[in-house]
């Protein structure tokens, strides 16, 4: 595609995902299904673009009121990806020049919010956990995440893992903390890769795989993974089980279960069984109250533990919203408790990093629940034989696994797990 058409058709597609009606990767593939004639390489130019700019939002947006034309367009040029000499064959010669005053521009030149591209509430509710880290941790959020695998137990070890993935071409390794971990160099396809076709490994950030051990599931036992989604932990709780017992994976969305079903071929489980509730309390899941020995709820959440993937989500989410999914959390919480029989664990995980989602979430919890005895994530991970279990974790005697992007190189995680007392 010619620079010029490529350029415009990064303006459109900007337009369409800075509306906020839906998720960037929703809009960008609904795009691109609706413009087959897009090679791979103007797709993979068309979301470097889109992603760049919703990174560095601010910074962007002040820079480009200096330009001409457009605001899209200014924005597409500022964030288009590779070769400059590419995007300027299709500029005009005061859009090159006005490019090059842009690029010229060093951070030292930039107000905060245009070095840390969070808006206001999220920066200072960010700032205050981590104090003189929140550079650092704003670098992270900032850069695109490493591709991290998890190995199948039914299919293969770590080791013979990656001895495959080299074979086919790719270079990875071992994981500093997951056992089964291995994280990959650069963001290579996997659709034509024998271990990934084969089942041997499936797509999983490290951090998803360390909540999905805090599950701890015995051969046998009743689990349910009670918010599912598209099912990368109940893969990882399925595998094990070593395909033994029963696994419910519950979600309120039938479309993200559909998705499950093609990674359940691949891994080669029978004993998940996916079930679409209407809420959480659904009369199917009445049905099971006091049978269950672990129940899993990875809870909708505002996701901003996963920026690096997701950087839409900071601008979408406001302080009102977080609140509601607070609300929400306690409920399913709550309900999810009412499964488990006694001596049963509980695990509430989310992928947030704000307190008022994670910590005071497993707070009130604890409250109104007397039966249920808080575990120390720090000692549980530790008998898994996970390296540094301490520093993944935060409160009094690591109480809580809190993974952030800036110290473990994972996604932003938050985790309590609790016993039902006998």
């Amino acid at each position: 595609m010619h620079p010029k058409a490529l350029l415009d058709e990064s303006a459109r597609l900007i337009e369409q995902v800075f509306r906020f009606e839906q998720p960037a990767d929703a809009v960008v593939a609904r795009h691109f299904r609706e413009n087959r004639s897009l090679g791979p390489r103007e797709r993979a130019t068309l979301s470097d673009t889109v992603y760049a700019i919703l990174r560095e939002r601010l910074k962007l947006e002040w820079l480009a009121r200096s330009g001409s034309g457009s605001k899209w367009r200014r924005l597409a040029i500022l964030a288009f990806p590779g070769d400059r000499d590419f995007i300027k064959s299709a500029l005009s010669e005061p859009e090159k020049t006005w490019l090059d005053h842009c690029d010229a521009v060093t951070d030292a030149e930039l107000m905060a919010p245009h070095r840390h591209n969070l808006p206001d509430w999220l920066a200072e509710a960010l700032r205050e956990q981590v104090g003189g880290e929140f550079d650092a941790l704003v670098a992270s959020l900032n850069q695109p995440a490493p591709l991290d695998l998890r190995v199948n137990p039914l299919k293969s070890k770590r080791e013979g893992a990656l001895t495959s993935l080299k074979s086919a071409g790719l270079v990875g390794a071992p994981t500093p903390y997951s056992p089964m971990g291995i994280r990959l160099q650069g963001k290579p396809s996997l659709a034509k890769v024998p271990a990934f076709v084969q089942g041997e490994v499936e797509v999983q950030d490290e951090g998803s795989q360390l909540l999905a051990l805090l599950v701890d599931v015995k051969r046998g036992e009743m689990v349910v993974d009670f918010c599912a989604g598209a099912g990368g932990k109940t893969l990882a709780i399925g595998a094990a089980m070593r395909n033994s017992g029963r696994l419910y994976a519950f979600d309120t969305s039938g479309h993200r279960l559909d998705a499950l079903k093609p990674r359940l071929a691949r891994s080669g489980l029978s004993n998940v069984h996916p079930v679409a509730i209407a809420h959480e309390r659904d009369d199917r899941i009445k049905r099971l109250a006091g049978k269950i020995d672990r129940v899993l709820v990875d809870a909708p959440c505002s996701g901003l533990g996963t920026l690096r993937r997701s950087p839409d989500l900071k601008w979408r989410q406001t302080p009102a919203t977080v609140a509601a999914q607070a609300e929400l959390q306690k409920a399913i919480l709550h309900s999810a408790a009412r499964l488990l029989k006694p001596g049963g664990r509980l695990v509430y995980a989310t992928c947030s990093l704000l307190p008022q989602e994670n910590e005071a979430v497993a707070q009130a919890f604890e409250q109104a629940h007397s039966d249920f005895e808080p575990l120390a994530v720090a000692d549980l991970l530790a008998a898994m034989q996970v390296g540094e279990a301490a520093a993944l974790c935060s409160g009094e005697q690591g109480r809580w696994l809190r993974l952030w992007p800036h110290r473990h190189a994972t996604d932003g995680f938050f985790a309590a797990v609790w016993r039902k007392r006998p």
